[in-house]
């Protein structure tokens, strides 16, 4: 490797962007007794029949190297789940499985995106998929969603498509939307993947919350409009709809032509998941339904809970989602959301992520996990409402 090669790439981890949210969960953790609702997960635990099933596979010896592209029976599992829920046929030999989303999200940039590439993402965005592009040494542009408090989050099509170029080698969008809630309409997606197959851009559609929606089973998905063999990686992850964070555990699925860059991928990352996790995972696919119910129900009172609060308390900016277990929201008066966050643990032991972790447009929103009991909510609200007295 050249001199000035090493110094590259040594420079695409030293000059990385801060991830501010991490740096508050850091410092937040290191205090006693904080309510955590800063992170992507309630307090719901991975439910009994999951477990079992990855513990029987550990006792039947299923603990050693698997498939780098995933079992096959859980490349079948998760056909027949497109099948059952989706209505689509989405063969096997088109679905990589990946140790979680997002790396998931970082096989696909990576077997996707050059040095200097352009990657167009819709904003706000977890930090850590906005990272994956500089890991890469791709060049991010947001877009950044439209917000009006009565309507909501929306996507301007035509500010996304115009800052769209010549370099671009990737659009990344992520729906339902984390942190806001935002859905994308199908006729977007049919829109945004004409445009795509247009410009010859591949798409990243980040779709890991697609059954945590509250007026449906499951969101709309570019698979529902796209072509088996378009530029499209759809990402998705057993975290948030089986509460399995800690499992690590996801998939792409794609067309057949891209399968062997990601093998390739996955070959010199991660070696493949491990197979009894993967038995876990057939277990959450094929009996999970109802307990999706229950999470999103924990979710929806959660929501509907600090809704209420926000209401009484009077100075909150944030439209209700349609999804997700987030409230994006900004307090009148408070414009450093780091800051902010900051105090909160200071004085009131109680941690939320800062909004600037998910784009540098929205540093005043803060973003909140309202998948948590009600008496724990009453009492982070209660404490929030001290705080919004100061300002």
């Amino acid at each position: 490797m050249k001199k000035e090669e090493k110094h590259f790439c040594r420079n695409a981890i030293e000059n990385m962007k801060a991830h501010e949210g991490a740096i508050i969960a850091k410092y937040g953790r290191a205090k006693e007794g904080t309510i955590k609702l800063d992170v992507g997960e309630g307090d719901i635990p991975t439910p009994d029949f999951i477990v079992k099933a990855a513990q029987d596979a550990m006792n039947a010896g299923e603990m050693f190297y698997g498939p780098v592209i995933g079992t096959e029976e859980m490349r079948n599992s998760i056909s027949s789940y497109y099948k059952g829920i989706y209505g689509l046929d989405i063969g096997s030999s088109r679905i990589f499985v990946t140790p979680s989303g997002t790396a998931a999200v970082h096989y696909s940039l990576s077997a996707l995106v050059d040095v200097g590439d352009e990657v167009v993402a819709v904003t706000p965005l977890w930090r850590n998929l906005l990272g994956a592009v500089d890991l890469q040494q791709g060049v991010t542009k947001e877009v950044t969603l439209n917000h009006d408090i009565e309507k909501g989050w929306r996507l301007d099509l035509d500010k996304l498509f115009d800052a769209c170029s010549e370099k671009t080698r990737v659009i990344m969008i992520n729906s339902p939307n984390n942190p806001t809630g935002w859905i994308m309409p199908v006729e977007d997606m049919k829109k945004v993947l004409e445009f795509a197959r247009e410009k010859g851009i591949w798409i990243i559609s980040d779709e890991v919350y697609s059954r945590l929606i509250y007026s449906a089973s499951r969101s709309s998905s570019f698979l529902d409009v796209a072509n088996e063999d378009d530029r499209l990686l759809v990402v998705n992850s057993f975290s948030k709809n089986y509460c399995m964070t800690g499992w690590r555990l996801g998939w792409i699925t794609g067309p057949e032509r891209i399968m062997q860059k990601l093998y390739n991928v996955g070959l010199y990352s991660a070696m493949g998941t491990s197979p009894f996790i993967q038995k876990g995972g057939i277990a959450a696919l094929e009996n999970g339904e109802d307990f999706i119910k229950k999470v999103k129900n924990v979710s929806l009172n959660g929501r509907d809970y600090i809704y209420k609060r926000f209401e009484n308390m009077g100075g909150i900016i944030s439209s209700k989602p349609d999804a997700t277990f987030y409230s994006f929201f900004k307090i009148d008066g408070v414009n450093d959301c780091v800051s902010f966050a900051r105090q909160l643990i200071d004085e009131k032991d109680m941690i939320v992520a800062p909004g600037c972790a998910f784009s540098q447009f929205t540093k005043g929103y803060m973003r909140l996990c309202f998948a948590m009991p009600e008496e724990k909510l009453d009492d982070a609200m209660n404490r929030l409402e001290d705080i919004r007295g100061k300002y």
